[in-house]
C-alpha cells in the first residue's frame, strides 16, 4: 500500500482525488490549508466513515518546513494547492507568486531532499493562453494571459528544472477546464446553476464566445492516478482533456433548458476579463495522455452536468448566487 499525499486536498478537485485514492486502496495523506476554525475545507463534506481513513496535515504550502515535514515519509505527492482565481490575481499577485511558485519550490526541494519516489505537479490549460492552434498538445507555446497563469507557468518550468538538474522523478499534470461537485462559485458552471436554483431568470455572466474543454472531475482525478502508475509519464508534461469544446454561451442555454427554459442570460460588465486578458479559445488534445496511460473518459458532457445540478440542489447553501464570486 503506498503512502501518498496530496496537497489542496480540501479543495475541489484535490478532495475528489483524495476520494479516488481512497477506494484504489491507498494510504492517503492530505496537506489542508491550517486556519484557526480547524476546518478541512471540502473534505469535511466526506462520511465520517472515509475522513477516519484520511491522515489530515494542516499547514501552509507556502512555509517550507510544514511542507517538508508533512512529506517525510511519502512514497508519492500529488501537488495540487494553489491559488486559482482569475480574476483575484489581477489585484493580489503577489500572493499568487508565494503559493503557486514558491509553494511549488518547497515541494520540489523536499522531494529532492527526503528522495520522494514520485512527484506530480499540477499545472492548467490557462498556460497555453488562446489557442494559436487546434487540438492543444504539450508543445504548444505558453502565453501568460493572466498573472495566475504566469505563475503557473513559472512552477511548471520550476519542477521540469528539478527533473532535468536532479532526476528527480516528476511528471506535471496539465487539467483543462474540470467541473462538478463542490467546485468553487468563482467558475462559470457554478455560477450558472447557483444562479438558475436561486430562482434567477436573468443570469448574469461576462464573455459568452470563448470556448473551454470541460472534463468532469472524476475523469480528471482517475487521470492523476493513471499519470502516477505510469512509469512512462516521468519527465513528461500531459494534459488531461476530453478534446472537446463548447462556448459558455452554448453551456449556459444547455444548463438553463435542463433547470428552467425560461431564463435569459444577461453580459455584466464586470464580470469581463481584460480583453488582452481573456482567454478565446482551449481545445486540448488528449492524445499523449493515452498514448502512456490506460486513461478513459468515463462521463459525458451531459452525464457530468446532471451529476453536478443534482448535487448543487442538495448544496446551495455552499454558494452566494446572489454576488459575483471573485
Amino acid at each position: 500500500m503506498k503512502k501518498v499525499l496530496v496537497t489542496g486536498a480540501d479543495g475541489f478537485i484535490g478532495s475528489h482525488l483524495t476520494e479516488s485514492l481512497l477506494e484504489q486502496g491507498y494510504n492517503v495523506k492530505a496537506f489542508v490549508y491550517y486556519n484557526s476554525f480547524n476546518t478541512w475545507g471540502w473534505l469535511d463534506t466526506l462520511p465520517q466513515e472515509k475522513q477516519k481513513e484520511i491522515e489530515v496535515f494542516t499547514g501552509d504550502i507556502r512555509d517550507p518546513n510544514g511542507v517538508r515535514e508533512a512529506m517525510t515519509g511519502v512514497d508519492e505527492v500529488f501537488h495540487l494547492a494553489a491559488l486559482i482565481a482569475i480574476p483575484f490575481s489581477y489585484h493580489s499577485p503577489d500572493s499568487y507568486v508565494d503559493t503557486n511558485i514558491k509553494g511549488t519550490l518547497n515541494v520540489l526541494q523536499a522531494a529532492r531532499q527526503l528522495q520522494t519516489h514520485r512527484v506530480l505537479v499540477t499545472s492548467t490549460s490557462e498556460v497555453y493562453g488562446t489557442a494559436q492552434y487546434v487540438p492543444i498538445d504539450e508543445k504548444h507555446p505558453y502565453q501568460g494571459q493572466s498573472p495566475y497563469s504566469a505563475t503557473k507557468i513559472g512552477a511548471d518550468r520550476l519542477a521540469e528544472s528539478f527533473y532535468r538538474s536532479f532526476d528527480l522523478p516528476l511528471s506535471i499534470v496539465r487539467p483543462f477546464n474540470t467541473y462538478g461537485p463542490r467546485q468553487s462559485a468563482r467558475a462559470v458552471i457554478p455560477t450558472i446553476i447557483s444562479q438558475l436554483l436561486a430562482g434567477k431568470e436573468e443570469i448574469q455572466l461576462g464573455a459568452l464566445t470563448p470556448t473551454r474543454d470541460f472534463n468532469y472531475v472524476k475523469d480528471t482525478a482517475a487521470g492523476f492516478i493513471a499519470i502516477a502508475k505510469s512509469e512512462k509519464t516521468i519527465g513528461e508534461e500531459i494534459n488531461i482533456a476530453t478534446q472537446q469544446e463548447i462556448s459558455i454561451g452554448a453551456l449556459a442555454e444547455e444548463i438553463i433548458r435542463q433547470i428552467n427554459p425560461a431564463a435569459r442570460i444577461l453580459c455584466d460588465e464586470q464580470r469581463l476579463r481584460p480583453e488582452k486578458s481573456e482567454v478565446n479559445r482551449l481545445l486540448g488534445s488528449n492524445e499523449k495522455l493515452k498514448a502512456l496511460t490506460d486513461w478513459k473518459q468515463q462521463y459525458t458532457f451531459a452525464q457530468g452536468i446532471a451529476e453536478t445540478i443534482g448535487w448543487m440542489r442538495e448544496h446551495m447553501n455552499a454558494y452566494k448566487a446572489d454576488i459575483y464570486n471573485v
